[in-house]
Order: C-alpha cells, then structure tokens, then sequence
C-alpha cells in the first residue's frame, strides 16, 4: 500500500480520544489561527521515537507551534509511562490503537510527522525518526 501524495492538499479530517481523558477530539478544533501545528505519529515501544523526542521537546517552546500527538498501536500505561519518563512535548495525545487513522492520514509506519498551516494544509511531511536537519526545516517553517 502506498499512500496518495497529499502535499498542498487539505489534510484528511478525523476523530479521536485523547490519552488521558478519553474525550473525543477532532483535528480541526486543534488547529489554531497563525500557528502550524505538527502531528507526530509516536509509540512507546518505537526506539526511533525515543531519538527524535529531543527534538519535539524543544519544538515545544516555539510560540509559533502546536505539537499533537497520535499514539500508534500502543498500550496507554505504556504511552503514559514514555511521557512520564521522556517529558510531554504534546498539547494533546490522541489515540490510535488500531492504527486505522495512522493509515487514512497516508502513514507508512512510526515515527511520522505531519506539518499543517492554519487552514489544514499539508506542508511538509517527514517519514521516520525527525534529524536534526529536519528540526531547523521546521523552525525555519514556522518562522514565516
């Protein structure tokens, strides 16, 4: 399965719970006016998810952007033990457990990371572990 090239193109809508509360999200109720907002695709059980987690973490900081997590194919304990241990870069940590929205989106596999503009365009997608090279494209997006 290879996913449609969906750069430039509105990003696919969908609806998830959240980590902790189990509420009911909608992507774009997350998505904020003059900030871009960056979908991370992360598990516990990802060794490459643990490398790049350097970098969301000091994504964070930036006033320019939104870091929302997608929880892939994980055990909850499990994912809230990870942000226990490595720090939470996330506003919000949506759930995945059967991966079904990680497909739909046009994920190959964890970690991936999606950056949208305010209306819900695709601008940039990073399949695998996030170098730091990718970090300063991302910077360098947000400052615009």
């Amino acid at each position: 399965y290879t996913p449609p090239e969906t750069i430039n193109k509105k990003f696919k809508q969908f609806t998830a719970k959240d980590l902790f509360t189990d509420n009911e999200n909608k992507i774009n109720d997350l998505i904020y006016d003059e900030k871009i907002t960056i979908i991370n695709i992360w598990a516990s059980w990802c060794a490459p998810c643990r490398n790049e987690h350097e970098y969301l973490m000091k994504l964070k900081e930036h006033p320019n952007i939104v870091l929302i997590g997608l929880n892939y194919k994980d055990k909850p304990s499990k994912a809230k033990l990870f942000i226990n241990d490595f720090g939470n870069p996330f506003s919000t940590i949506l759930k995945d457990p059967k991966g079904i929205i990680s497909i739909e989106i046009g994920a190959y596999g964890v970690p991936e990371t999606y950056i949208l503009d305010d209306n819900l365009i695709l601008k940039k997608k990073f399949i695998g572990e996030l170098t730091f090279k990718n970090f300063e494209e991302i910077i360098e997006i947000a400052n615009r």
